[in-house]
């Protein structure tokens, strides 16, 4: 991955594993690597974009953010699933995944595993959508083991 091949080739990456495992350290070095490159690189933690997006709906501003969201050759969403996701959520996640899709890649982070984020994103039908187009074009790098900061 560290060559960013999978970001020419529009795919997604998925890291999963126990919280202090090396997850957002791995989507940080890829995500340093593409700035490295020339890479059009944004990270976010997920539950912060969701608050910031409700913010911007409320002042009219949301369009233009997920314009810009969707131009970046690289997005790493951290954290995702740490909390359900609500309707105004679910439809932006969806909305920028559907808008990346085929075009752009996307990191996505979590400590759950992929087959418990159906019931984080809810709606069933939208869940759907996401994932079919998230996790089809997917690398998986599933962690196991205990907590870095817990070794140290």
């Amino acid at each position: 991955l560290a060559d960013m091949s999978f970001v020419k080739r529009k795919e997604n990456v998925l890291v999963t594993g126990a919280t202090g495992s090396g997850k957002s350290y791995i989507a940080s070095a890829l995500g340093n690597q593409a700035c490295m490159q020339g890479i059009r690189t944004q990270y976010h933690n997920t539950t912060k974009l969701f608050s910031k997006l409700r913010m911007m709906k409320a002042d009219g501003s949301y369009l233009k953010e997920i314009a810009r969201i969707e131009k970046q050759d690289l997005l790493i969403l951290d954290d995702f699933g740490i909390q359900q996701l609500d309707e105004m959520a679910r439809m932006a996640l969806l909305e920028i995944i559907e808008d990346r899709h085929g075009r752009a890649s996307t990191i996505v982070v979590s400590q759950l595993p992929v087959t418990k984020w159906f019931e984080t994103i809810g709606d069933s039908t939208i869940a759907d959508a996401i994932l079919d187009r998230m996790v089809h074009t997917a690398h998986r790098i599933e962690l196991k083991g205990e907590s870095m900061r817990k070794k140290r």
